[in-house]
């Protein structure tokens, strides 16, 4: 098969699955919404970096317009997750080493200031717990990728427990592109299954009622994955 008839075939499945996001677009349907499933369609890896998005493909399995779906990818380029090129059309964006410096730079800045800015203990911290044993249960399954999106969820539970829509959102979009990376990347265990103990011990200190050394975990974590991706990314996609 042609890399032309791959692309084709990859489109059509990843396409086909739009269709029953339909339903969640309702009598409301708008712009933000379709950019809302099209953003998880991406962070889900079912458009890997690169893919051109059709217009017609996607509004016909959405039931949306034109316009309203020009407007979605509108909003998810000004996220960083696409990027138009003249003549050619919407593609998923391809993320570079410096993006991935600059996304780690984001997370020190979100996640280290959401932990300190915790008040007195105890902390509400279901979604941090809920999080870790989903990726202790991944991991024993060997089901590596369940672990990533399990990872995804610890960071953004511990961002929650600021309790900012505002910093839940930017985070939400931090962690989307961020995937883009790990899409590009061969093996998921890598790049989680290491830091699985490292969620625990954080959680640990939260629960304990310790932010300050919280926070000291996070950022050391943080640096860490950041020093890893990176290299790993730039021999990844080296010329």
């Amino acid at each position: 098969m042609t890399n032309g008839a791959e692309q084709r075939l990859a489109e059509a499945v990843a396409v086909s699955g739009l269709a029953d996001d339909r339903a969640l677009l309702g009598r409301t349907s708008t712009a933000e919404r379709v950019a809302d499933i099209l953003r998880d369609r991406i962070a889900e890896g079912f458009f890997p970096p690169g893919t051109r998005l059709s217009e017609d493909s996607i509004g016909g399995a959405l039931g949306v317009s034109r316009n309203t779906l020009r407007e979605a990818f509108r909003l998810l380029t000004h996220e960083r997750l696409l990027v138009h090129q003249l003549n050619r059309g919407v593609f998923v964006r391809v993320v570079t080493v410096e993006d991935i410096l600059d996304i780690y730079r984001v997370r020190l800045l979100v996640e280290c200031g959401a932990v300190r800015g915790l008040g007195r203990p105890p902390y509400a911290l279901e979604a941090v717990e809920a999080a870790v044993a989903a990726g202790e249960r991944a991991a024993a399954a060997r089901e590596w990728q369940e672990l990533s999106t399990a990872n995804i969820r610890f960071h953004q539970a511990v961002v929650a427990l600021a309790g900012s829509a505002r910093t839940d959102e930017l985070m939400r979009g931090v962690l989307a592109e961020l995937r883009l990376v790990f899409h590009v990347m061969d093996d998921p265990r890598r790049f989680h299954a290491p830091y699985l103990t490292r969620n625990r011990q954080i959680l640990e200190a939260l629960q304990a009622g310790d932010a300050a050394e919280a926070e000291r975990l996070l950022a050391a974590y943080l640096e860490d994955s950041r020093r890893q991706l990176s290299g790993a990314y730039a021999e990844r996609v080296a010329p």
